[in-house]
């Protein structure tokens, strides 16, 4: 009988990896170059446009991306609203884009706090791309993974004999999870921390840091990320399994 080790592995194989990214660093690269913060807000969105169409070359099936946690309403009331109008400039004019590259947007995390029309306009865009199938991209914005886990629990409670697979689904379908475990996180801008992003997912993720701060990350950088994971031994509790 095969064990749960080797399914996990053989799942994380046939299903392509998921690949999860905290965007760090945009405020910083504009800050050495004398550039105000929505400048590197700006090159973040090139970094993204970048990334997202490499992915499918890389054998990267899912690929969620940090936008927006839900402490980031903190930031100034202006660098907020930069990144929210980043967002719905992204919505509009990449939009056909996805549609050509067979990738399918999902947001999650809370959505009754964004800005009026924003929602709408991320309901449409996972509406469009309900049907491309070559690259699941998610979006975590006004997202906290451990706000996640705690609405999760609440509806769980009524089940008697709960199971880790059974939660995995409720996140999804709460809309505040990605509905499979992360094979590779990756932090960009040098920190070494993963501010409550997808705790649940990334139970046994690989975790790659970067000094590479957002805005200069590119195909070859997210090409070397996912060559170094090639190279760890997976355990998920048991023996070494190899990440290739």
């Amino acid at each position: 009988m095969q064990s749960t080790l080797e399914r996990q592995a053989g799942e994380a194989q046939d299903g392509g990896l998921h690949v999860a990214i905290i965007m760090d660093g945009n405020g910083r690269w504009a800050a050495r170059r004398g550039l105000p913060r929505s400048a590197g807000h700006r090159e973040g969105i090139e970094a993204v446009r970048r990334v997202v169409e490499a992915a499918g070359e890389l054998g990267i099936a899912a690929l969620t991306l940090f936008a927006f946690s839900a402490d980031n309403w903190r930031r100034p009331p202006l660098e907020v609203e930069v990144l929210m109008l980043l967002l719905r400039q992204y919505l509009r004019r990449d939009l056909e884009r996805l549609t050509e590259n067979g990738v399918r947007l999902k947001v999650i995390g809370r959505r009754d706090r964004l800005p009026e029309g924003l929602a709408a306009q991320i309901a449409a865009a996972e509406a469009a791309t309900a049907r491309n199938f070559r690259l699941d991209l998610t979006v975590a914005l006004d997202y906290s993974a451990r706000d996640a886990i705690a609405n999760a629990a609440a509806v769980w409670l009524g089940d008697d004999s709960p199971e880790r697979a059974v939660f995995t689904r409720l996140l999804a379908r709460l809309g505040h999870g990605t509905g499979r475990a992360v094979d590779v996180l990756i932090r960009t801008g040098g920190e070494k921390r993963l501010s409550d992003f997808l705790l649940w997912e990334c139970a046994y993720a690989e975790l790659v840091f970067t000094d590479s701060m957002w805005p200069d990350f590119d195909a070859g950088s997210l090409r070397a990320a996912i060559e170094e994971f090639r190279t760890r031994e997976r355990r998920f509790g048991g023996l070494p399994v190899t990440a290739a």
